[in-house]
């Protein structure tokens, strides 16, 4: 498909060019386009490397002057890039007969962010810092005890709908709150950014890179394929959520709370398996248990995705890989950004990974992902340094996860030894595709409306004061999801996400999720493979580096439309290799929806907050907000303190009155036959003991006094169970 057409006025950026004119347009001094990409050559390796170099010292050790150099290095880039950029919009590529030239000026004509004047580039680049390091820095802190940075551990084990609560809304009102009013300077920015390149707003730029003018059809058309299948895994994760928790949460005919899925973004559910497997009765073995019990580190992981690649022929990961790669969360204190992310230096065999990786079968997968990564770098390492990048970014994302759908197979695990049990069952299978389902159908419409959110953000379709609430009302359609607590316009809650935060597109993972079933279905029948898809495993096999690794090696020379059809047959992504390899779970999933009498969809389409309830306490018969409820406490405290005082001194009054009535002459008592108590007369012996009683009933009330004082101290100072030891050792 041709290229969306876009005027790029370069005018916008000659009088900008120190040392550059319009009339330089008359003689460029490199003669041929040739002499001129051959300059680009040259001098691109020494300033990509240099601001790679930059930006990797500053995500491993974060601080000011890491900072400092990161955003300097940063402008020298956009300067290099404008530079070449411009001069390469003076060649008419339209008289051009040479394709491979005319395709490598067109890329250079795109200069992104370097298109902006130098005070607004600045501005921009400490903006996008900003916004990617307080995402990467920042915890969350209850009254007392330590504060704790994002980790998805406390979502994925705890099964307290008030502990969840607490994470989600703490993560969500920390992270986004900050990022709302920077956000919407961003979005000003990152417009004018690709206005300068010529086109209409940023989410029209970052479209230009799929080489498609019918993209956003194609992409509704793929989700629509997929919704079965969402909507049937949606139904009976509702359905399971109801049993567990119950109808005051869930509603069987509504959307599900976001912060029920064991996910902090709810994007993937496969941390509540527990909850919804098919078979209860059949788990899976624990692969993780399995790795800790055979001494398994990082190192391991890595090395093991390693294997995997050489077994098919491809290359392995260079000495320096295992060198200068961050593959653990450094111990020495350093604060470091641990999103996991793959590294090209643009240096010979100079290629790297930072991942905080812990020993679980997730992050060993994850670790495939990012091997997967590695190996296109070293593919197409030997290329034009404008050719040095995958062939549309959904095609990087789908290498690395294509790989992973056969690491993940029973077969190949098994042969790895990290399963014991030689086959599966009809109801294993289930069990199995449904941990995969979690992962990769739950995504579906998560990875699909992020960049619709923010393509209507750039657009202006969203207004600025209308973030959170269209953000939501997106969650709530496509993904059935119920925002957990009350809405706020204060909250910017697509900030808690790191794409958003860090000014990555996404649509890349949902056209990776669906390629890179249509790439394995290709590689598997290219190996022989008979049998249900979900069974295949290209370990080992030289048929597929073959097809696989000539791929790789072509970079971005092709359009990726020509790619995928030299590897399926096909020029178009489909979603036919991702329906079947699901076909046995759908199967399940429609018959046990229909036997439950299950409403596909949520044509309830409402969120009542009924979960703030849980975080509400008794007291004195009323639900109140535990502040609330802690200030009415006080409150009866005082008064009860006020009384205590009072029987104190009725105390002390009855008894110095007592003592002098007895010292006097009774016969002068007998002249006072009544004394008054409450205002009624009576002997004066009867009234004191009346009196005495009644201290007797203050004593009392002054003892309930005491136990509770003590009772609210001991509930101030608790601590939640998520603030224990247990809960802190997995910092």
């Amino acid at each position: 498909m041709p290229k969306p057409t876009v005027n790029r006025d370069s005018s916008l950026f000659m009088n900008r060019q120190p040392g550059f004119s319009s009339g330089a347009t008359q003689a460029l001094p490199w003669g041929k386009p040739q002499t001129f990409l051959e300059f680009y050559e040259e001098t691109a390796q020494v300033v990509l490397n240099e601001f790679m170099e930059a930006t990797w010292n500053y995500v491993t050790n974060i601080t000011k002057k890491n900072q400092e150099s990161m955003l300097q290095k940063e402008v020298e880039r956009s300067q290099f890039m404008l530079y070449f950029g411009t001069r390469a919009r003076l060649f008419k590529t339209e008289h051009f007969h040479d394709p491979e030239v005319k395709r490598m000026l067109s890329k250079l004509q795109n200069v992104d962010k370097s298109a902006l004047p130098m005070k607004d580039l600045r501005e921009y680049n400490r903006l996008l810092t900003y916004m990617e390091t307080t995402y990467s820095t920042t915890e969350v802190c209850l009254d007392e005890g330590p504060c704790l940075s994002l980790e998805p551990e406390i979502m994925a084990t705890s099964r307290d709908r008030k502990e969840l609560l607490w994470a989600w809304q703490s993560w969500h009102d920390s992270v986004g709150r900050q990022l709302r009013s920077a956000y919407e300077y961003y979005v000003l920015l990152s417009n004018k950014a690709a206005q300068y390149n010529g086109y209409r707003d940023m989410g029209d730029m970052w479209r230009s890179k799929y080489e498609s003018d019918n993209l956003e059809e194609d992409l509704r058309q793929l989700f629509e394929e997929l919704q079965p299948l969402y909507l049937n895994l949606h139904a009976y994760v509702r359905h399971s959520l109801y049993r567990y928790y119950g109808p005051q949460l869930i509603d069987l005919r509504g959307p599900i709370p976001a912060h029920l899925l064991g996910n902090m973004w709810a994007q993937s559910w496969e941390n509540i398996l527990d909850l919804v497997l098919p078979y209860p009765d059949k788990p899976p073995e624990d692969i993780t248990k399995i790795m800790k019990s055979q001494h398994w580190r990082p190192e391991k992981m890595f090395q093991e995705a390693n294997i995997f690649f050489t077994s098919m022929g491809l290359l392995p990961a260079p000495p320096d890989f295992w060198v200068k790669s961050m593959l653990e969360r450094p111990v020495d204190g350093q604060e470091v950004e641990c999103h996991a992310s793959s590294w090209n230096f643009y240096k010979h065999d100079d290629f790297r990974v930072k991942k905080c990786t812990e020993v679980t079968i997730e992050d060993l997968l994850s670790v495939f992902h990012q091997m997967g990564h590695i190996q296109y770098f070293m593919q197409f390492q030997n290329l034009s340094i404008i050719y040095q990048e995958s062939a549309s970014p959904a095609f990087q994302e789908a290498v690395g996860s294509v790989i992973s759908l056969s690491a993940s197979s029973h077969k190949h695990l098994l042969n790895r030894g990290l399963l014991s049990h030689q086959h599966q069952d009809a109801e294993e299978e289930v069990n199995f595709l449904m941990g995969v389902a979690l992962e990769k159908i739950a995504f579906i419409p998560f990875s699909y409306l992020v960049d619709v959110f923010r393509w209507k953000v750039f657009d202006g379709t969203i207004p600025k004061d209308l973030y959170n609430q269209e953000w939501w009302n997106l969650r709530l359609k496509l993904q059935g999801l119920c925002l957990p607590s009350p809405p706020s316009e204060e909250d910017f809650d697509p900030g808690a996400k790191f794409h958003i935060a860090a000014s990555l597109p996404y649509i890349w993972y949902f056209l990776s999720l669906v390629l890179q079933f249509q790439l394995h279905e290709a590689l598997c029948r290219a190996t022989g493979h008979v049998g249900p898809l979900h069974q295949c495993d290209i370990y080992n096999s030289k048929v597929a580096e073959k097809v696989l690794g000539d791929s790789l090696k072509l970079g971005s020379s092709q359009p990726w439309q020509e790619v995928l059809e030299d590897i399926t047959g096909e020029p178009n992504i489909s979603a036919k290799a991702f329906l079947t390899y699901f076909k046995p779970l759908l199967n399940w999933l429609v018959t046990e929806n229909v036997k439950q009498g299950e409403i596909l969809g949520w044509p309830d389409f409402s969120c009542s907050f009924e979960e703030n309830d849980a975080n509400k306490v008794s007291f004195l018969g009323l639900e109140l907000e535990p502040y609330q409820a802690y200030l009415g406490q006080w409150m009866l405290l005082s008064m009860c303190l006020v009384l205590l005082f009072l029987v104190l001194f009725l105390g002390f009054q009855l008894h110095y009155l007592e003592k002098q009535s007895l010292n006097k002459d009774t016969m002068i008592l007998s002249t006072l036959p009544y004394t008054y108590f409450l205002g009624i007369a009576m002997e004066p012996r009867q009234a004191s003991q009346k009196q005495w009683i009644l201290l007797g009933l203050c004593v009392i009330l002054m003892l309930c006094s005491v136990c509770l004082f003590i009772r609210i101290l001991t509930e101030y100072h608790r601590k939640p169970q998520w603030m224990t030891a247990e809960w802190q050792s997995w910092e």
